[in-house]
């Protein structure tokens, strides 16, 4: 008759047959792991794993004594034991006795240590990151000549605003890819392009490794140009992204990010342009309400011929800025970037040369007022017709002349006229 045994009688046979078979003790097992649990008593529970299969595993307190690193999720090591059945649930288990990091479990760990390092020394902080520059001329590109990177970039810029790309050749995976990456930030250094872009597509974090490299980071830091990091998709995060001043999710984003939309600049042209405009025309306008109130107060027809000279010379300068005005919306199409910083900049200087000139103009008129005289005792004297009197030969005996002070006006009888020299 077949023999007849309990469950425990039953896992303990398995278990005594598993210990005793070489064939499953003391191995090294590869694999990377996950669902780690560290229990109060010290020992740590996981799952030890490979892309074709899991196994449970338990590495106990006294065994922890032996390794020079606390294990960690998707850590991949190398683990020294043997297999076990624990009898009171029949689990299948592999029981660790030392366990070494290996592969990519290195890797991980090596990049949490050098995020720590350089978030320490301030490389993260926002208070470091440089603006991005809103009207570059030329972008310097670090990436692979034959990558979707560049040709993503280029593509981008005769979308959204036409500016000179400058591409520096950069091995983007692999032994020698992050010093030359270095050297590609460092050479666009030297050429003073405005923006930087760093990137390549995705991939694993082995392919993404060298933008997870201290040189790198430093470089990046060290550079005088604002760089922006654009490495692998979406979901990808590496320390490149983290120290660079402007991260983008893909290089077409980075692009976008460099340039600004050549329709919003259209638009943010005609809005300063119609600003101009009202301000010169208020400028214009209290002028010339100046000057016709200096008008209607002087009568000698010299003074009156000068104000109108004047207000034709404003007229004239309103005329050109209006005519420049418009010349610069018509050729704002071919080069947007130097017809924005012309109104920006230009034309703020303009509208203040044209200011001055005119507090010049109104300096003068009042200059030549000669009602202003008349508050320091001086008197405005004009004959019969209203003209200025500025020779005493023009006058003789029973002459009518008009006395102008500040506060009136009073006629008079020449009766006696002397000419000095005589």
């Amino acid at each position: 008759m077949a023999e007849t045994i309990t469950v425990t009688q039953l896992n303990t046979r398995v278990r005594s047959i598993l210990n005793g078979n070489t064939a499953v003790s003391d191995l090294w097992v590869t694999g990377e792991i996950s669902n780690l649990k560290k229990y109060a008593s010290g020992h740590y529970y996981f799952t030890l794993k490979d892309n074709g299969s899991e196994i449970r595993g338990v590495l106990f307190k006294n065994s922890r004594g032996r390794m020079d690193f606390e294990p960690m999720d998707s850590m991949k090591v190398a683990a020294f034991g043997n297999v076990d059945l624990y009898v009171e649930r029949g689990s299948y288990q592999f029981v660790v006795a030392n366990m070494r990091k290996s592969g990519v479990g290195e890797l991980y760990l090596a990049l949490e240590e050098l995020k720590k390092k350089l978030k320490a020394e301030g490389l993260f902080e926002s208070s470091c990151k440089r603006p991005l520059p809103q009207y570059p001329l030329v972008i310097g590109v670090v990436t692979s000549p034959t990558g979707a990177v560049i040709h993503d970039i280029i593509t981008t810029s005769g979308r959204r605003f036409p500016a000179d790309i400058l591409l520096v050749p950069a091995q983007v995976q692999g032994d020698g890819a992050a010093e030359s990456i270095v050297a590609g930030i460092e050479s666009l250094n030297r050429h003073g392009v405005d923006v930087i872009i760093i990137g390549r597509g995705g991939g694993s974090i082995e392919d993404l490794w060298a933008f997870n490299e201290e040189i790198v980071a430093r470089a990046i830091a060290a550079s005088k140009i604002p760089i922006i990091s654009a490495v692998g998709h979406e979901t990808d995060n590496t320390i490149s992204d983290m120290v660079a001043d402007a991260r983008a999710p893909t290089p077409t984003a980075a692009a976008e990010m460099a340039l600004r939309d050549r329709k919003e600049i259209n638009k943010q042209l005609d809005v300063d342009a119609a600003r101009m405009r009202r301000s010169l025309s208020a400028i214009v306008d209290r002028m010339k309400g100046r000057y016709a109130s200096v008008d209607s107060k002087i009568a000698p027809r010299r003074a009156q011929d000068r104000v109108s000279m004047l207000s034709m010379r404003i007229d004239d300068l309103s005329n050109r800025m209006d005519s420049g005005l418009k010349e610069i919306s018509r050729s704002r199409t071919d080069r947007l970037i130097r017809a924005s910083y012309g109104i920006n900049h230009g034309g703020a200087r303009l509208i203040g040369d044209r200011n001055r000139a005119i507090t010049g103009f109104s300096e003068r008129l009042n200059a030549l007022n000669p009602l202003n005289v008349l508050d320091r005792g001086y008197c405005f004297v004009a004959d019969g017709e209203g003209r200025a009197v500025t020779s005493a030969a023009s006058l003789g005996p029973g002459s009518i002349i008009a006395i102008r002070m500040r506060d009136g006006r009073a006629d008079a009888e020449i009766k006696k006229v002397e000419i000095h020299g005589e």
